[in-house]
């Protein structure tokens, strides 16, 4: 190798490393708020920032980056069961199986019952997430699994969606809390009307599994202390979440984004019959 071309591979592995510390100082800046978000989402979230500094990136190359650094995020993998079907309750024919995709928000929500390990034991949050726009619009968490947690996250949903909500579907799988006279009368006060699962396959409620998944594996790692601390992290979760979070579904554009513009990224939409998906 000749002496000018030892002189340009060093300066072309200098260029190159100037160029990763500046993608990995925006990487650090994302990951302050978001610090699981994954790689194909910080692709999008640093782009325009790199931009501004006239340093491109693509996916395999931040890929390969974090992979040579130890940044990848590692996924979890856990099961615990939450759903009691065996119970003296009448369980609902399934409304919504045939269903068509919602096209705006307030047709269609999801909802789902996770458990969170605190210091002092174990509580549980109570979600509804709207299926078209992803957004989490209603959650509580609680001691345990009665229904009350449920009723909590289920009435700020609806006083969050107000008169929209009116006429909704209400599905869920068949656990107690939601087939339980309780739970049932205050979809009958809402004028919500009640579907169930025929079946015991948590992919008919993908989405509300998924949803858990995100707020557990990205934003509640940190292990809180009781049951107080836990409803402020997740008071925070699910603000980063709405707030901050690009979704693939959504174009890379966070819920609350959706949500408001009330139409789909690719085109426009019609608001329909609102749906209510629940599961545990």
């Amino acid at each position: 190798m000749s002496r000018q071309g030892v002189y340009q591979r060093r300066q072309r592995q200098a260029r190159q490393g100037e160029r990763a510390e500046a993608v990995l100082e925006q990487v650090r800046v994302v990951r302050r708020k978001l610090p699981r978000l994954g790689t194909r989402k910080l692709v999008h979230k640093i782009a325009p920032l790199l931009r501004v500094q006239g340093v491109a990136c693509g996916r395999d190359a931040l890929f390969t980056l974090l992979r040579r650094k130890g940044l990848l995020i590692a996924p979890k993998r856990s099961y615990t069961k939450t759903t009691d079907s065996h119970h003296r309750f009448h369980c609902h024919p399934n409304l919504v199986k045939d269903t068509p995709k919602p096209t705006a928000p307030n047709q269609l929500w999801v909802s789902d019952i996770t458990y969170l390990p605190t210091r002092q034991g174990t509580v549980y949050l109570s979600l509804v997430t709207d299926a078209f726009s992803r957004r989490i619009v209603g959650h509580h968490v609680h001691a345990s699994l009665h229904t009350a947690g449920c009723l909590a996250a289920l009435d700020r949903a609806v006083r969050g969606a107000g008169p929209h909500a009116t006429g909704c579907i209400h599905h869920s799988d068949r656990g107690s809390q939601y087939a339980s006279d309780a739970y049932q009368a205050a979809l009958h006060k809402a004028t919500l009307r009640c579907s169930m699962t025929d079946g015991y396959d948590c992919y008919q409620n993908a989405l509300a599994e998924r949803v858990n998944g995100i707020l557990k594996d990205e934003f509640l790692f940190v292990l809180p202390d009781d049951l107080a601390q836990a409803r402020l992290l997740v008071e925070q979760a699910v603000h980063l979440y709405n707030e901050e979070r690009p979704h693939l579904a959504l174009h890379y554009l966070t819920p609350n984004q959706v949500h408001l513009q009330g139409k789909s990224p690719a085109g426009k939409s019609e608001r329909g019959p609102c749906l209510i998906a629940v599961n545990t």
